[in-house]
């Protein structure tokens, strides 16, 4: 009578290196998002203020200072985006901190969104933030950088066709 072997035959494991660790990358990543958005933000405030007083008073003249802080505010945030394929947390931490907390204080309680305005100096900047911030513009803007930081989060971990 003859019995079957009940059990496999044994196979050295493979021992794979582990990962890299990506801490470096994420907190890199978080800390220039944090920085990066804030001043992008205010690039674009300070130049779509002073081209809307040009508009205000219908006047046809370029301002030149205004075109280039809108070109340098959009060109950082489509930096801090462009983290996400380094690491989400740069886009994540970027649009949380810097668009929808302050966008959802000033629209759920307007005199702290004041209050947060009363820190900067007044001049193009304030106005023009002011703007932003109860247009639900600065709102809209974190919720793009924190659809960002999702995208690449979900793009990372699908599998590899």
């Amino acid at each position: 009578m003859s019995y079957s072997d009940p059990y496999a035959t044994f196979q050295t494991p493979v021992h794979e290196p582990p990962p890299p660790s990506r801490a470096v990358a994420r907190v890199l990543s978080g800390l220039l998002g944090l920085v990066l958005t804030p001043v992008a933000l205010g690039l674009l405030a300070a130049g779509g203020y002073r081209q809307q007083t040009l508009i205000a008073v219908m006047s046809t003249r370029r301002d030149a200072l205004g075109i280039a802080l809108l070109a340098g505010g959009a060109i950082l945030l489509l930096l801090v985006a462009a983290l996400g394929a380094w690491s989400s947390s740069g886009p994540l931490l970027g649009g949380l901190v810097g668009g929808v907390l302050p966008g959802v204080v000033a629209l759920a309680m307007p005199e702290w969104g004041f209050d947060l305005l009363d820190v900067l100096p007044h001049g193009g900047l304030s106005f023009g933030l002011t703007t932003w911030l109860f247009s639900g513009a600065l709102l809209a803007a974190g919720f793009l950088l924190v659809g960002t930081g999702l995208a690449t989060t979900v793009a990372r971990r699908r599998p590899a066709r």
